[in-house]
């Protein structure tokens, strides 16, 4: 496991193929990447790029997304610190409440405390997403996290 930090930088129009090529590698949703760039931030370790994650924020709500390490970078915490960043970004934001969808990776998120709900119980701006309604499958485990 690594004790090392990440810093995070807002992806740009230079970096949306790598991001998109990352996520489509990892069989996550890519489709909407380009019309929400601004969500989407590119991890690194020192200078070496280590992975993406995304939030869209909705006023006091927001939507953790498309959370994925490189394959050569697993294995070493960076998902656990790269999450850690990205909630810190969220409720720096504004956000209290974190939501997410996953097929995966249901058990690594409930040990990080977030808590499985029904898709309606989430607020309608973030049931409204196209990664709600359109991106992943309605089998998909639905959670949320209190930030405050």
């Amino acid at each position: 496991m690594t004790d090392e930090s990440i810093t995070l930088r807002k992806a740009d129009v230079a970096n949306l193929d790598r991001v998109e090529a990352l996520l489509e590698a990892n069989d996550l949703p890519s489709e909407d990447v380009r019309a929400k760039p601004e969500c989407f931030l590119l991890a690194y370790a020192d200078a070496e790029w280590i992975g993406v994650g995304g939030v869209e924020i909705y006023g006091p709500n927001g939507l953790l997304r498309s959370v994925v390490v490189r394959e050569s970078n697993r294995g070493q915490g960076y998902g656990r610190t790269l999450c850690d960043a990205l909630e810190d970004h969220a409720r720096a934001n504004g956000v209290e409440t974190l939501y997410l969808l996953t097929t995966t990776a249901s058990e690594f998120f409930r040990q990080r405390g977030y808590e499985e709900v029904d898709r309606e119980c989430v607020p309608g701006s973030v049931r409204g997403t196209t990664e709600f309604s359109d991106l992943c499958p309605s089998s998909a485990t639905c959670a949320r996290r209190d930030l405050r």
